[in-house]
């Protein structure tokens, strides 16, 4: 009766550990842009292509909408979790389409105002994350089966979207006065790896846990900071840019 007792105690740690992961996505996901987009947009300062809107919107949802999956599993609506399954493969299949047509926006309108180079060299960050958030989404699908996999999968894809949001606020606070155009792609690295605090809670909660970190937290953990690394030397090369120009070029 006590193993019985100990192993439902685990269980319930785990479901509230997730929980609380999905709630500080949540909160770091609004208030990292808090000062570049919700405030001017409150104010009427804020002022973009529409596809910006669109692509907040959908972020935001679909962080809302991981809190409140991960809240279904903690309360024991598994089956529930799994009917809005569906449900959020369409809205994150949304979400990846429209960073996208973002990215494409912000290349044209950086190339109006005479920052096209310097835009081609930073869309590496975006665009090199891309498939990586992608690739993980897929395994959690595949993995859907497998809970100690899927949801490991997930947190560590949230840890990867974290990032953006960081980035704002390192720029509201230490870019340069008067920094115009798009920064240079280095400035991406600090914030990745602010948002990589998360999987050393993750990993640490494992440790305690298991005894050891699980392999989705070691080999996806490596991946996702090899490519936040690998940014800044990728955007110097020529064939970034022609990678970035071909990309561009696709809007017409």
């Amino acid at each position: 009766m006590e193993a019985i007792a100990s192993a439902s105690g685990v269980r319930a740690e785990s479901r509230n550990f997730y929980v609380w992961m999905a709630g500080a996505f949540l909160l770091v996901a609004f208030g990292g842009f808090v000062p570049t987009y919700w405030a001017k947009v409150a104010t009427g300062t804020f002022h973009a292509e529409a596809i910006i809107h669109i692509h907040g919107a959908l972020l935001f949802t679909w962080t809302c909408f991981y809190f409140l999956q991960t809240a279904l599993v903690a309360s024991g609506r598994t089956l529930k979790h799994r009917a809005w399954g569906l449900a959020g493969i369409s809205l994150f299949t949304a979400m990846m389409c429209s960073i996208l047509v973002g990215q494409e926006a912000v290349l044209a309108r950086n190339a109006a105002l005479g920052y096209g180079e310097a835009a081609l060299r930073f869309s590496a960050v975006t665009l090199t994350a891309w498939p990586l958030m992608a690739v993980i989404f897929t395994l959690a699908i595949v993995n859907i089966r497998k809970p100690d996999v899927h949801k490991r999968l997930m947190t560590l894809l949230m840890i990867a979207i974290m990032t953006p949001a960081l980035a704002r606020l390192f720029l509201t606070f230490f870019a340069p006065p008067g920094a115009v155009g798009p920064p240079p792609p280095f400035v991406a690295v600090p914030p990745s790896l602010a948002a990589d605090l998360f999987l050393v809670v993750a990993i640490a909660r494992d440790w305690r846990m298991l005894g050891r970190p699980h392999p989705v937290y070691v080999y996806g953990g490596i991946a996702l900071v090899v490519q936040q690394l690998l940014v800044v030397p990728i955007a110097a090369t020529a064939t970034w840019m022609h990678i970035a120009k071909a990309f561009e070029n696709l809007a017409g």
